[in-house]
């Protein structure tokens, strides 16, 4: 696996640059808990790259993210990359059985909701807090598609406290704000 290819490939299936800056935002994620747990960063790096690879052109749960797989195991990309990716989109059913596709599962959603509430701050990530972003979870209009149980959900299976969480993903986009451009 290399990043570069895993980057091409994201640009030749994804338009959008939301869905793009999202996939980094995930990438970014994943490598931080990589680092803190000891695991290998740019496997758990393209995991979180390319986890929704097929999701602008196939967006239903029909398609998403197994066409996507199809083209990842045509490509010869290891198993378990391709499980953690099965097993962030809980209505398959997949198990989350590595530590890699619990942690997919756990930023997905949340590095989603942390980017939005960025957006809509001055000053971007800098000073965002877990605080901040509990308070704007109980908005239910704001990031409407954001799916707060599994946010929740995500840092109970990972094993980690919720504030703790939200404040680790928030660093770990801040190390990333030059590349995600989180500045209202």
């Amino acid at each position: 696996m290399d990043r570069e290819e895993a980057w091409n490939l994201v640009r030749r299936w994804t338009e959008s640059e939301s869905l793009r800056k999202h996939m980094l935002a995930v990438e970014a994620a994943m490598r931080a808990y990589a680092r803190r747990f000891g695991e290998d960063e740019e496997r758990w790096g393209i995991t979180g790259l390319l986890h929704d690879l097929d999701y602008e052109k196939h967006p239903t749960p029909e398609e998403h993210p197994m066409t996507g797989v199809r083209e990842l195991e045509r490509l010869g990309y290891p198993q378990d990359v391709i499980d953690a990716i099965k097993g962030h989109a809980t209505y398959l059913n997949f198990p989350r059985e590595t530590l890699m596709a619990k942690t997919l599962y756990a930023v997905d959603e949340l590095t989603g909701f942390i980017v939005a509430c960025a957006l809509v701050r001055p000053q971007g990530l800098e000073g965002l807090g877990a605080k901040s972003v509990r308070k704007k979870m109980k908005q239910k209009s704001f990031a409407a598609s954001v799916n707060r149980e599994d946010i929740v959900r995500g840092a109970e299976e990972l094993g980690v406290d919720l504030n703790e969480h939200i404040e680790f993903v928030a660093s770990a986009l801040r190390e990333r704000n030059g590349e995600l451009h989180l500045v209202a």
